[in-house]
């Protein structure tokens, strides 16, 4: 994820809550916390291109992506594991919690 081809072809959501993003993070992840769903939630659509792949990343980013996808968006991939998952598998340098 760190291919900036890759970044700028994809949008990329993270949807925990500010405290976890403190303790990790991955670089291109826009922060989202699920927290405030209902603000940005509803307005999905009019902030991203549908047409892009778009990766979540959070415990509960099924959730959302289940939503953006019922909104429109036509590819939507919930990164599995999330980012404990990220860092054993892609990245060991990304701390875990």
């Amino acid at each position: 994820m760190e291919d900036p081809c890759f970044i700028d072809e994809a949008r990329l959501i993270d949807v925990r809550e500010p405290e976890e993003v403190a303790q990790a993070s991955l670089p291109g992840f826009q922060v989202l916390p699920l927290r405030q769903f209902g603000s940005w939630g509803p307005e999905i659509t009019d902030k991203f291109d549908c047409q892009k792949d778009t990766y979540v990343l959070g415990d509960d980013a099924s959730f959302v992506a289940d939503c953006a996808l019922f909104q429109g968006f036509q590819k939507v991939f919930n990164v599995a594991g999330g980012i404990h998952a990220y860092a054993l598998k892609a990245d060991p340098s990304v701390p875990t919690y």
